[in-house]
């Protein structure tokens, strides 16, 4: 394929187009640019949960947040029976209650070196005689004198 001449001497070819297609010097490429304020749809939803919406309760005409009339709601169906309401709604009270000390993943099993030390203590309260009374002698440590601190 050879580079064609245009009308005004200019090669036209691959990656030559013709002088008059070409970006004319101080114009932008794309002169109307990004819109503003373009939502997406994280921003829609955000946007929507925030409504207030009016919510009749107990006879009293009361104004939430749309947010809060579906956890409302959804509190509503799972007390009356509805098996799927109530386990999304404990699965949110699972995420959401334990704030921030919670695990994400919340699954994953106990390291095998603190199970150890948890049946260790288990086996020890179990251990133990079955009377709260404990006893304290003057003088004598309860753990044989391995605590030396004073």
């Amino acid at each position: 394929m050879t580079d064609e001449t245009s009308d005004d001497g200019f090669a036209v070819g691959y990656k030559k187009p013709p002088q008059h297609s070409r970006f004319q010097p101080g114009r932008s490429g794309n002169p109307h640019g990004k819109q503003k304020g373009v939502r997406n749809l994280g921003s829609d939803v955000k946007r929507t949960l925030e409504v207030p919406v009016r919510l009749n309760e107990q006879g009293r005409a009361r104004r939430v947040s749309t947010q809060h009339a579906v956890l409302l709601r959804l509190r509503e169906k799972a007390l009356k029976g509805d098996a799927r309401s109530l386990d999304r709604f404990l699965e949110l009270a699972k995420i959401f209650n334990n704030g921030a000390a919670a695990d994400p993943l919340g699954d994953e099993a106990l390291a095998a070196e603190d199970q150890g030390i948890l049946d260790a203590y288990a086996e020890e309260v179990r251990s133990r005689p079955p009377s709260g009374a404990i006893t304290v002698r003057p003088g004598v440590a309860e753990d044989g004198g391995a605590n030396l601190d004073g």
